[in-house]
């Protein structure tokens, strides 16, 4: 699955009208989709954020700050990237931001190739995140429509055991579990082993392992 850069959205935030709009105007000059808002509570109350993209926000603004709308992103299940700028930025406040899980902190003024290369780092991250947790869950409900015997076959077998040995296990002939097996792997979608264990790794079905990284 491949999400298109043209269905991805910058949403910026910032207060100053002036800025907002040099910043659409910068974004939309390399092909990005932008909505501006003027503040956080705009935001959080109009923009679409189900849709694939990142958030280029201003530290420093009148009612709900950048670094206190950043902390309510996870209430509103915002998962998008974030960058951070600011005309009065410092040290507390960039660790603050970056703390918080902001991508980074850029200070105005800033060169405009330097901010549309973390914007592109930015929605490449998303794009990223989206995939990964879209087939994270085409593989639970392939898992899902597995049986129960069908199961109790893919552990055994990821496990290392022969169909024989999965046979011995369950008290079942090997030609039962053959079936099982053959079954099994066309729901999960897999044609080799190396695949399969790489699935069950990914579910949790082999503790002590993990992808992450």
């Amino acid at each position: 699955m491949t999400v298109k850069t043209d269905s991805q959205t910058v949403f910026v935030i910032d207060d100053d009208a002036d800025v907002r709009d040099s910043l659409k105007w910068l974004l939309e000059s390399v092909g990005l989709k932008v909505q501006a808002f003027e503040n956080a509570l705009e935001f959080f109350d109009q923009a679409d954020v189900n849709q694939s993209g990142c958030i280029v926000m201003d530290v420093r603004m009148p009612g709900l700050s950048g670094i206190n709308a950043q902390k309510k992103l996870p209430e509103h299940n915002i998962e998008l990237p974030v960058i951070m700028i600011s005309a009065h930025g410092n040290v507390d406040m960039a660790v603050t931001a970056l703390t918080q899980g902001a991508l980074t902190f850029i200070e105005k003024p800033f060169d405009d190739q330097v901010l549309i290369d973390h914007v592109h780092n930015a929605l490449e991250k998303d794009r990223v995140r989206r995939f990964r947790q879209g087939s994270q869950i085409r593989m639970r409900e392939h898992y899902e429509s597995l049986t129960r015997r069908e199961r109790q076959v893919l552990e055994l077998i990821v496990k290392g055991l022969s169909n024989q040995e999965a046979a011995d296990e369950l008290q079942i002939n090997r030609k039962t579990v053959e079936g099982h097996r053959a079954n099994m792997m066309a729901k999960m979608q897999v044609d080799s082993f190396a695949e399969l264990v790489q699935v069950a790794i990914s579910l949790g079905l082999l503790p002590g392992f993990n992808t992450a990284g």
